[in-house]
C-alpha cells in the first residue's frame, strides 16, 4: 500500500468548539479521513463520551486508527455516510449530540495518482472514493452519451463550455488517463482560464462518480433522525453546490429552502441555523493550508422532533 498522505483538517478548532455541547455525549465524525477532527473531538470528550468515525475509504480508516490509537471511546466504521441510520447502531438513534461533515476530497486521494482524482498527476480515470462504488470516471468519460456527459459537466462542474467540452471528449474516445482528459478540456478552453475549466470538469465527473449530491442529501435527512433535540450538525463544504444544499436544509429542513408552516403560521422546521454568517478560514489558516481557501462552515441545531 502507498504511504498515506496526511490530510490537514480545515477549521479544526472552530468546528469542534461548535460541535461539542456535552463532553459526555455521543458524536459522529461522518467524514473521518485521516482522523484530524476526530482526534481533537476525543481529546475534548469526557470519560463517558463516545465518537463514531465513518469513512468509505479503507486506507483512510487505517490511517485514522493509527493517528488516533486504540481508544475505548472511539468506534471506526467503514461505509458511506449517506447511510448513517444503517451504520449507527439503532440504540443510539435519537441520542446523538453532534454530527460533523467535512465534504472535501482528502489530501491522500488527490496526491495518490492511482486514485485518478487530480489533473496535476497522470493516472487512470478512476475517482472512486471507495472500491465499492460502481461507476468509475472512465465509464462516465467513455460511455455516457453526449447529453448525459454535457449535463454532468454543466450541472456538477458548473462549466459554461460544457457543450463544446463534452463533444471534444466524445471525439477523443477512448480517454484512459487524467492527462488525456485534461488535454481534451484544454483543447477547448485555451489561455489563462483553461486550468479553472479543467478543475470544474474534474469536479463534475467526481461528483457524478460518487453520487455526492444524493449522498449529501441522504446524510442530512438521516442526521435529523439520529440527533437528539439540542444536537448539532457542523457542515464544511467546498463548492457552491454543497453549500447551497446545506444552507437550504438548515433554513427549512428541505433542499428547496421552502419554509413549511402549520395552520397557525408557525414554522414546522425541526432545525435552525446557529449562525447567520458563514464561517470561513482566516488568513493564517489559508497561508498554512491553501486547500482551505474555499471552505465554508455552517452550523445548525435540532430544535424539535421530526414528525
Amino acid at each position: 500500500m502507498t504511504d498515506y498522505y496526511e490530510h490537514t483538517p480545515v477549521l479544526l478548532s472552530q468546528s469542534v468548539d461548535y460541535l461539542i455541547t456535552d463532553p459526555n455525549g455521543i458524536y459522529i465524525d461522518a467524514t473521518l479521513g485521516g482522523g484530524g477532527h476526530s482526534k481533537l473531538i476525543l481529546d475534548k470528550l469526557g470519560a463517558n463520551g463516545h465518537l463514531f468515525g465513518i469513512d468509505q475509504d479503507p486506507e483512510a480508516l487505517r490511517a485514522s486508527e493509527k493517528r488516533i490509537g486504540d481508544r475505548e471511546r472511539f468506534t471506526p466504521l467503514e461505509g458511506n455516510f449517506g447511510y448513517l441510520t444503517t451504520l449507527i447502531p439503532a440504540e443510539h438513534h435519537g441520542e446523538i449530540s453532534g454530527i460533523l461533515f467535512d465534504y472535501g476530497v482528502s489530501t491522500h486521494q488527490i496526491k495518490e495518482p492511482e486514485r485518478g482524482f487530480s489533473f496535476q498527476h497522470d493516472g487512470p480515470l478512476d475517482m472512486r472514493m471507495s472500491a465499492m462504488s460502481g461507476v468509475s470516471a472512465y465509464s462516465v468519460v467513455n460511455e455516457y452519451d453526449y447529453k448525459k456527459l454535457r449535463d454532468v459537466i454543466f450541472h456538477y462542474g458548473e462549466e459554461r463550455m460544457s457543450r463544446q467540452i463534452a463533444q471534444e471528449i466524445i471525439n477523443r474516445r477512448p480517454i484512459k488517463t487524467t492527462s488525456e482528459l485534461r488535454d481534451a478540456v484544454e483543447n477547448v478552453v485555451k489561455g489563462r482560464f483553461s486550468i479553472k475549466s479543467v478543475a470544474r470538469v474534474f469536479q463534475g465527473i467526481r461528483i457524478e462518480v460518487n453520487r455526492e449530491m444524493e449522498v449529501l442529501k441522504s446524510a442530512l435527512e438521516d442526521s435529523l433522525k439520529l440527533l437528539k433535540v439540542g444536537g448539532r450538525i457542523v457542515a464544511i463544504s467546498y463548492h457552491s453546490l454543497e453549500d447551497r444544499l446545506v444552507k437550504h436544509f438548515f433554513k427549512s429542513g428541505n433542499f428547496e429552502g421552502r419554509i413549511e408552516k402549520d395552520f397557525y403560521g408557525k414554522s414546522l422546521n425541526p432545525i435552525e441555523p446557529l449562525e447567520k454568517q458563514i464561517i470561513t478560514p482566516g488568513e493564517d489558516e489559508i497561508e498554512k493550508n491553501p486547500a482551505s481557501r474555499s471552505a465554508k462552515m455552517r452550523i445548525a441545531e435540532k430544535i424539535k422532533e421530526v414528525n
